[in-house]
């Protein structure tokens, strides 16, 4: 199965040092876990990310950041695992999750990206209501995957990969304190959105980002620019 691990926190202002130290633990962490890494990357700040509301009719474009509390996204990951307990194991040797969290939720359908992320590719991840957040294989799931499917023959070559999310229910969030580990059932955030699948997109730049995010069928897409530091 495959796992879309959301990595969250506090966006720390480090020192060239300290930055440094945070960029080997990362290394050490994908050398160890090695091919079950199917994906991921760093975001940059949530100031530069944008927000997409309205649908695609009436798309309404807001600047960032959008957290109500202190902490923020700043990286994911999608997991190749055998089982959720196993995708725990990984997001647990995650570095954010010793002093920040990872929400790991399994995937739909196979995350199947046409090519590495590089530069110019931006994470847009799909905010719903709870309430309308449909469940797999239902008419009204049904229904908005063939819009989705509409959206992607649309956008073409700009889709670099993505994949619906299983219902917030089936989230998990890990954290590591002091060498505890703890897990809580259910998403990080308890808030009016929840996040349901996510697309990989390629733009030149941010206005072509948001001009292909707008066309996605979701009450809402948060837009943030990868880093391009994973090497994955």
């Amino acid at each position: 199965m495959q796992y879309f691990a959301l990595l969250i926190s506090r966006e720390p202002n480090l020192t060239p040092d300290e930055r440094a130290e945070m960029m080997a633990a990362f290394e050490g962490f994908h050398a160890k876990a090695g091919p079950a890494i199917l994906a991921g990357d760093a975001l940059l700040p949530a100031a530069t990310s944008v927000r997409i509301a309205g649908g695609p009719d009436a798309p309404v474009i807001t600047d960032g950041p959008f957290a109500e509390g202190a902490e923020v996204a700043c990286g994911y990951y999608v997991f190749e695992a055998e089982n959720l307990d196993e995708a725990l194991t990984l997001a647990r040797g995650v570095p954010v999750a010793q002093y920040g969290a990872v929400d790991v939720r399994p995937t739909v359908h196979p995350f199947e990206p046409a090519r590495r992320p590089n530069g110019n590719d931006w994470l847009a991840l799909l905010l719903e209501p709870p309430e309308s957040a449909h469940t797999p294989g239902t008419p009204e799931w049904d229904a908005l995957a063939a819009r989705h499917a509409e959206f992607a023959a649309a956008a073409g070559d700009h889709v670099v990969g993505g994949a619906a999310l299983h219902d917030r229910s089936t989230a998990t969030t890990v954290r590591v304190r002091d060498g505890e580990v703890l897990v809580t059932d259910g998403p990080y955030a308890e808030g009016a959105e929840v996040a349901n699948g996510f697309y990989i997109l390629s733009a030149a730049d941010r206005d072509g980002a948001v001009k292909i995010a707008s066309m996605i069928p979701a009450s809402a897409v948060e837009l943030r620019h990868l880093a391009g530091v994973s090497g994955l």
